[in-house]
């Protein structure tokens, strides 16, 4: 029977997630998908994503939610957080005694999948590379999964391009989020392994990476400190669909990207 994952990429401010929300019905019909992830770290006007956003998306029926370096911005998503085994934060998010965690199993239609949510070491801060504990995380998915899918929110493309590498044949996904680009790269490695640098950014496209363009034109002319707003106009979803086989390996990943 095999697998179909849904992957959506970072949702940036309450345009993006109203997008996603008004397109995820027309989603399920176009791709009727088994397993739907949605990276929601950007949803609260930019930086981290609210307890009211995070329930939004899973009613929506959103099965596990992921995050990234900014997961942690707002308190009253720690207990989001810590009570809900669905809704992640990367494994190796630098601090002690964080709530929450970077890997959850899930139940689909097809059977049990793993989502692992880690976070890059170049150009960001990680409490341990990602090669460090990345072994680990996946054999514990793969005790109660077949389908393991990998959420590296990570800077670098090198650093992403080799993790994918290192897990090729071992998984059955590995995307990049938090760069806010799609990248033109979607492709199944040899050993089965379907990967992507950036699954791409859902908000406002009319925008430096969602953000209102004129302020991050000054930062970069003057060095104006004016206070990141979220842009508006152009609004895209965007992700990849993962059509996988019975045996665990991606069969084919495609790159979406869809106007409300």
């Amino acid at each position: 029977m095999g697998l179909t994952a849904l992957l959506i990429g970072d949702v940036v401010a309450g345009s993006g997630l109203r997008s996603v929300l008004s397109l995820l019905p027309s989603l399920r019909e176009r791709y009727a998908p088994d397993l739907l992830i949605v990276n929601a770290e950007n949803a609260a006007d930019g930086t981290g994503t609210s307890a009211r956003q995070a329930g939004e998306l899973l009613d929506a029926g959103v099965d596990v939610l992921t995050g990234g370096n900014h997961s942690l911005k707002r308190r009253d998503f720690h207990a989001v957080l810590r009570d809900d085994p669905r809704v992640l934060r990367p494994a190796n998010l630098p601090g002690s005694g964080l709530p929450g965690g970077g890997l959850a199993v899930v139940d689909t239609r097809a059977g049990p999948a793993a989502v692992i949510n880690i976070q890059g070491s170049v150009f960001m801060e990680a409490a341990a590379p990602p090669f460090a504990i990345i072994d680990e995380l996946v054999d514990l998915a793969h005790r109660d999964a077949r389908w393991v899918f990998v959420d590296h929110h990570a800077e670098a493309t090198s650093e992403k391009v080799a993790l994918g590498r290192y897990l090729d044949g071992r998984v059955t996904a590995v995307v990049g989020t938090h760069t806010h680009i799609q990248t033109a790269d979607a492709r199944v490695f040899a050993g089965g392994t379907a990967y992507m640098t950036d699954l791409g950014m859902s908000g406002p496209h009319d925008s430096v990476i969602g953000v209102r363009s004129d302020i991050i034109v000054n930062r970069f002319r003057n060095g104006a400190k004016g206070r990141f707003e979220p842009a508006d106009g152009e609004l895209l979803v965007q992700g990849a669909v993962v059509r996988c086989g019975d045996d665990g390996r991606a069969v084919s990943i495609e790159a979406i990207s869809v106007a409300p």
